[in-house]
């Protein structure tokens, strides 16, 4: 149930992206470095539509009703509902996006193996979190219990994040990395750069297998 927080403070977390435009801004450069200009996407866990919107992914699901009427004013067809149980049927996306939600999901696994049952044959998953062994993963582990959004957040690494993938039936993975300050210190949009262990946002891509 850690979903329940963004019912009560979706307007303050939406906001938090107008407060940190660059880090914001920057995490899109890396994602828009894999996702697909074609093809239709949902995106697990659209939140506000922060993401979907300015990626061209049409649908979205979230178990927070307030956020996803964020998400259907920026245009994603959003229903409610969460990443472990997905109500569409059975191979008909062709690509999926996990943006800064894997920390949320009861079962992470469970989630990626839900997102492999929706794909088509070949389809992408591209998952974007904060590295948990990065230095902004362990400067967010620090202030964890003073944050509202992650105090009961489960922070992974990228490597853990990859097991994780394998074991539900990927391969062919591709990896961008940016925010390479902590984001009071960003002053420009950062590009992003290919591979892991440099950057505290970490976007993985890999193919259903």
């Amino acid at each position: 149930m850690k979903y329940r927080i963004f019912d009560s403070y979706a307007k303050d977390y939406d906001n938090w992206y107008e407060r940190n435009k660059l880090v914001y801004l920057s995490e899109l450069e890396a994602l828009k470095r894999v996702v697909p200009e074609k093809g239709v996407g949902l995106e697990i866990g659209v939140g506000t539509g922060r993401f979907a919107s300015p990626l061209g992914v049409k649908y979205g699901i979230d178990p927070s009703f307030k956020m996803a009427e964020f998400a259907k004013r920026r245009g994603v067809e959003t229903v409610i509902g969460r990443g472990e149980k997905l109500p569409f049927k059975t191979g008909v996306f062709d690509f999926v996006l996990i943006v800064v939600t894997v920390c949320y999901f009861d079962e992470p696994l469970k989630a990626f193996l839900e997102a492999k049952r929706v794909l088509k044959e070949k389809g992408k998953i591209i998952v974007g979190f904060v590295d948990e062994e990065s230095f902004l993963g362990q400067f967010y582990l620090e202030k964890k219990q003073s944050s509202i959004f992650y105090k009961d957040a489960s922070f992974y690494s990228a490597f853990k994040v990859i097991s994780m993938l394998t074991q539900a039936g990927f391969g062919n993975f591709n990896f961008y990395q940016t925010l390479f300050s902590l984001p009071s210190e960003i002053k420009d949009i950062e590009q992003p750069k290919k591979g892991i262990g440099e950057g505290g946002f970490v976007v993985i891509s890999a193919e259903s297998e």
